[in-house]
């Protein structure tokens, strides 16, 4: 029951941070007149901050990380890393493939984090808040 809970908390966190991230890169292409690629990297990094905070609170509050705030986002932000090549990578290819996405990044950005989602919830569960929070 406990897994089942954390996919769904996990996935609305995933949800609320996909907002954000396709938010912000469709609001620097469109308004800032930004290339989609390093809109995408400011984008991203924000929706990863989002999403620690989320997990951190709520998917994963029953769960310890054994790191002070600081060095838990730190290794938050490196484990996302390998989801966050996936997504890149997801997204690349989806404007190499359509380039009139250039002007809808947000729709690859969506791609990305789906595919990444899978990645992202495996290492958040099983190396950063691997152990039961302590009750004190």
């Amino acid at each position: 029951m406990a897994l089942r809970r954390e996919l769904l908390l996990f996935a609305a966190g995933g949800l609320l941070g996909l907002l954000i991230d396709a938010g912000i890169v469709q609001c620097l292409v469109s308004f800032g007149h930004w290339n989609p690629y390093p809109a995408r990297l400011v984008s991203f990094l924000s929706a990863a901050t989002v999403t620690w905070c989320w997990n951190r609170c709520h998917t994963f509050a029953a769960r310890d990380s054994g790191h002070g705030l600081a060095m838990e986002w730190l290794h938050w932000m490196g484990l996302m890393a390998a989801g966050a090549v996936v997504n890149y990578a997801v997204f690349v290819l989806a404007l190499w493939l359509w380039p009139g996405l250039r002007a809808w990044p947000a729709l690859p950005a969506a791609a990305g984090a789906a595919m990444a989602a899978g990645v992202n919830f495996l290492s958040a569960r099983l190396l950063l808040f691997r152990r039961a929070r302590s009750a004190l």
